[in-house]
C-alpha cells in the first residue's frame, strides 16, 4: 500500500450572470475549490477525477483507497459544496469543466477518468454529454447559461461507481405521493401513505398498488415543476427577470423499495435507507430537495425538465464506461446501475458487482479492495 499526500488547491474564474446563487465572492468571481490525493512517490499520466453536485467526498473510502493503491486521484467540489438549495446543474458541468481543463498545465495529465461517485454519476454523463457535443445555451429556466462556448474538454473514460440515474429520477422515486397538495404537505391520502398503519395496500405490493404509487409520484414532481413554471413566469411577467423565490417540499424519503424488500431486491437490509429510518427521513432536514429555489427545481429536480439524467445522457456519449454496484448498497439499488450500464449504446462497458458492498464500504470495509482491484484491473486494460 502506497503512502499518499493530499494537496488542496484551488482555481477561479469569471462568468457573467445576472444574479448571485452561493455565498461569497465578487465581480462575478467563481471559485473551485479541489484536494489532489496521490501516493508520495511516482507520476502519472492518468487522473481519476471525482466531483458530485454537492462535492464534499474527499475522504470518501474509495477515494482515499485508490490513491493508497497507487493512482492519482483528484477531488473537485462545485461551488455548491455542502449547500445545493440553488443548484444548477449546468454550473456544475462548468465548475467540473473549469478543473479539467486545468489540468494538463498544472500537473501534465493526459488521460482523464471521471470517478461518477453516487451522485457525480448523472454529472458526470451529463458533463461528457456536453464535452462530446455541446448544445445547451440557457438552464431549464431560460437563464442565458452557454455550454457551448466554454470548450469543455472530453474525458477519456467514466466509472459509474454506486450510482443513480440522476437527482431528479431519484427524488421522484423516493417522493411520497400521498402528499396532493403541497400548501398542506402533512395531510396525506391514506391509501398512498405507506408509513400509514392504516393504510389497506399491504407488503408484498401488488403491481397494481406499484404502478399507481409510481405514477403518482410522477404526478406530484410535475405538479411542483408546474408551480414553479407558472411563478417564475409571473415574476418575468412583472419585469423580475433576475429574482428568485425559495420554497420546502416535504416527503423524500417514501419509495415502496424501503417497505417492501421484494421492491428491486438486493442484500441490503430491509426497511432501512442510507439516511436512516425512512419514514422519519421522509421529513427530516436532510431530504433530497427540502430547500430548494424556483430554478434550483427545474435544473436538479423536475423529472420532466432536468437535463442531468443519466438514461439520457449515457446513451450520448463514446468513451469507454465502467459500472460498478454496490449489491448491498442503501441509496442506490441494483436497478439503477443495470439502467446505467444498459443505456449506453456502445460495446466498451462493463458491469461489476461487489457483493455485500455498502454504499460507503462502512459497513465492509475489506469490500473497497475488491473494488479499487476492478478500476485498477479496467483502467490497466483501457491503457489509462
Amino acid at each position: 500500500m502506497s503512502k499518499i499526500v493530499r494537496e488542496p488547491y484551488g482555481l477561479a474564474y469569471v462568468e457573467k450572470s445576472g444574479f448571485k446563487d452561493v455565498y461569497g465572492g465578487a465581480g462575478g468571481m467563481v471559485f473551485v475549490e479541489c484536494m489532489r490525493i496521490r501516493p508520495v512517490d511516482g507520476n502519472s499520466k492518468s487522473v481519476i477525477v471525482f466531483s458530485h453536485p454537492v462535492g464534499g467526498g474527499s475522504f470518501l473510502p474509495m477515494v482515499t483507497s485508490l490513491a493508497h493503491a497507487g493512482h492519482h486521484v483528484i477531488y473537485c467540489n462545485t461551488r455548491y459544496r455542502g449547500n445545493d438549495s440553488a443548484l444548477i446543474m449546468e454550473k456544475c458541468v462548468a465548475d467540473l469543466g473549469a478543473c479539467l481543463k486545468d489540468l494538463p498545465e498544472r500537473f501534465g495529465y493526459e488521460n482523464v477518468i471521471l470517478g461518477g461517485w453516487s451522485g457525480g454519476g448523472s454529472l458526470s454523463l451529463f458533463y461528457q454529454s456536453q464535452a462530446e457535443n455541446p448544445t445547451i445555451t440557457h438552464t431549464p429556466a431560460g437563464d442565458p447559461y452557454d455550454l457551448t462556448a466554454m470548450q469543455l474538454p472530453p474525458v477519456q473514460g467514466i466509472m459509474l461507481l454506486a450510482a443513480h440515474i440522476s437527482r431528479a429520477v431519484t427524488l421522484t422515486e423516493w417522493m411520497d405521493p400521498s402528499i396532493l397538495d403541497e400548501d398542506k404537505p402533512f395531510e396525506r391520502d391514506p391509501e398512498l401513505n405507506i408509513y400509514n398503519p392504516d393504510n389497506p395496500n399491504k407488503p408484498p405490493y401488488s403491481e397494481a398498488f406499484v404502478a399507481r404509487f409510481r405514477a403518482a409520484q410522477i404526478a406530484r414532481n410535475r405538479r411542483i415543476t408546474a408551480r414553479v413554471k407558472a411563478e417564475l413566469e409571473a415574476l418575468k411577467a412583472a419585469g423580475e427577470h433576475n429574482m428568485e423565490r425559495c420554497f420546502t417540499v416535504q416527503g423524500t424519503m417514501a419509495d415502496v423499495r424501503w417497505t417492501d424488500p421484494t421492491q428491486d431486491p438486493s442484500d441490503r437490509r430491509p426497511y432501512e435507507c442510507y439516511l436512516g429510518e425512512p419514514r422519519i427521513a421522509n421529513d427530516g432536514p436532510v431530504g433530497l430537495a427540502r430547500f430548494t429555489t424556483l430554478r434550483a427545481w427545474l435544473s436538479q429536480w423536475s423529472y420532466d425538465e432536468s437535463r442531468a439524467n443519466g438514461i439520457t445522457n449515457a446513451g450520448e456519449i463514446t468513451c469507454p464506461v465502467l459500472v460498478v454496484n454496490n449489491t448491498a448498497d442503501l441509496a442506490c439499488t441494483p436497478s439503477h446501475a443495470q439502467r446505467l450500464f444498459d443505456a449506453v449504446k456502445h460495446d466498451d462497458k462493463t458491469f461489476k458487482d461487489i457483493k455485500g458492498a455498502d454504499h460507503y464500504y462502512v459497513e465492509k470495509p475489506e469490500l473497497v479492495g475488491e473494488a479499487v482491484s476492478t478500476i485498477s484491473d479496467w483502467m490497466a486494460q483501457k491503457g489509462f
